[in-house]
């Protein structure tokens, strides 16, 4: 049997739901939300075109908004990823 394994980018899970893009593990201690809020057509293609970026805790016994560590909004998804890429790996290799 092999098991499934869903979209991953540098060895961390990527998933998305409508807007809402996860990138990371509920099981590791961190996890960052991108929600894109603004796109646009181009060619046959929705580009996201600004994206709000945020570093979270997954501890689900802190209130949601204490939860936040780190936000910004970036141009472009792919620019959106990279911060969060380097967040993500940044508070995961601090103990």
């Amino acid at each position: 049997m092999s098991e499934q394994i869903g979209l991953t980018y540098k060895g961390h899970p990527l998933m998305r739901k409508d807007n809402m893009v996860y990138y990371g593990s509920m099981a590791d201690k961190y996890i960052v939300i991108m929600q894109i809020l603004e796109s646009k057509d181009f060619q046959d293609v929705r580009l996201a075109t600004k994206v709000s970026v945020q570093l979270q805790l997954t501890d689900q016994t802190v209130r949601p908004k204490d939860r936040v560590l780190k936000k910004s909004e970036k141009d472009g998804f792919y620019t959106a990823l990279d911060v969060g890429c380097v967040w993500l790996e940044r508070a995961l290799a601090s103990k």
